[in-house]
């Protein structure tokens, strides 16, 4: 379960008097995610999402990563909009955590998604690169190059934690961090993106997607690499071994609505790989330095390797 910050219903109805949503009536643990902590919010007036920031999200990106919710959603993009409190802000303080509330939006994430359905989600990443083409708020990416370093090096720091297996992941996450450099060095087209364009912050509802949720690794990239990460979030099984029929349908979907530049076509592959090492670097350290009191079960970072096998495979030579 992804709560880090237990919420008592006394401590959510003191921090909801700031807002006019209501009175609270139910506050329930989500058990999806690992990044921050969530509950479904049910008041007099509706039901909401309250969200509490934790370790790995920066408190000063959230006003970057809601904005552009905000944005998105006042040029009608399927994404919920944050809640704004009496005093006009989206961002409180409880126990010891920015948070914020958030508008509940129905439908459910796809475990097995159809041709059909991973070319909707395309066409959905493709929208949401247009529509926030004039978003005026720009962000580093969080986890870009330099984090992949810092992240390695204390993975290796920690070696004494880490299991056989572990250590030779690490070995491979090495190798590919001196074969890829900056793999953003070309001059893209880019703007706000989402980074983190997964199945499970994608969902569908009668056939089609209702919503996309989670934009807390949002930053200002490549149209193409936000692409890239999301070819390889839906374009592989549970082993991280290849779907071609998944990735055509899901960059076909994208292509429908913004077809990608030579240069663009040309880098993907690189950038596949340097999705699927971020992903595998960050993974790892999750694992290596897992704290057993979290209710979070660490990701296998080896499945996404595997997905950096196949991006290499693919490169033109």
């Amino acid at each position: 379960m992804a709560v880090f910050t237990p919420v008592s219903l006394a401590q959510a109805s003191g921090f909801l008097s700031a807002y006019d949503i209501g009175e609270v009536v139910e506050l329930t643990a989500i058990a999806e995610g690992v990044e921050n902590t969530n509950y479904r919010l049910d008041t007099t007036r509706g039901r909401f999402v309250l969200t509490l920031f934790e370790g790995r999200t920066d408190e000063a990106s959230l006003p970057f990563c809601l904005g552009l919710t905000a944005h998105l959603a006042s040029r009608g993009f399927a994404c919920p909009t944050p809640i704004e409190n009496r005093a006009g802000g989206w961002l409180g303080r409880l126990n010891g955590r920015a948070a914020a509330v958030i508008e509940w939006k129905t439908g459910a994430w796809l475990r097995s998604p159809s041709a059909a359905d991973q070319a909707a989600a395309g066409a959905v990443l493709a929208r949401l690169h247009l529509l926030a083409a004039d978003f005026e708020l720009g962000r580093d990416n969080p986890v870009g190059p330099a984090m992949w370093r810092r992240l390695a090096d204390r993975c290796a720091g920690g070696a004494a934690r880490a299991s056989v297996e572990d250590r030779g992941l690490l070995d491979r996450v090495e190798a590919a961090l001196a074969r890829l450099g900056d793999p953003f060095a070309d001059d893209l087209p880019g703007g706000a993106i989402h980074a983190d364009y997964f199945p499970d912050n994608i969902l569908f509802e009668n056939g089609a997607v209702s919503a996309v949720i989670d934009f807390y690794f949002g930053c200002t990239g490549a149209f193409a690499y936000d692409l890239a990460i999301a070819l390889s979030a839906w374009g592989f099984d549970a082993q991280g071994r290849a779907m071609p029929e998944a990735l055509a349908a899901f960059q076909r979907g994208y292509e429908a609505v913004r077809p990608l530049s030579a240069a663009e076509q040309a880098a993907l592959p690189r950038l596949g790989e340097a999705a699927a090492l971020r992903f595998t670097v960050t993974r790892l350290h999750d694992r290596i330095f897992h704290d057993p009191t979290n209710l979070v079960t660490p990701k296998d970072p080896a499945v996404f390797l595997r997905r950096m096998d196949h991006w290499r495979a693919v490169e033109p030579a």
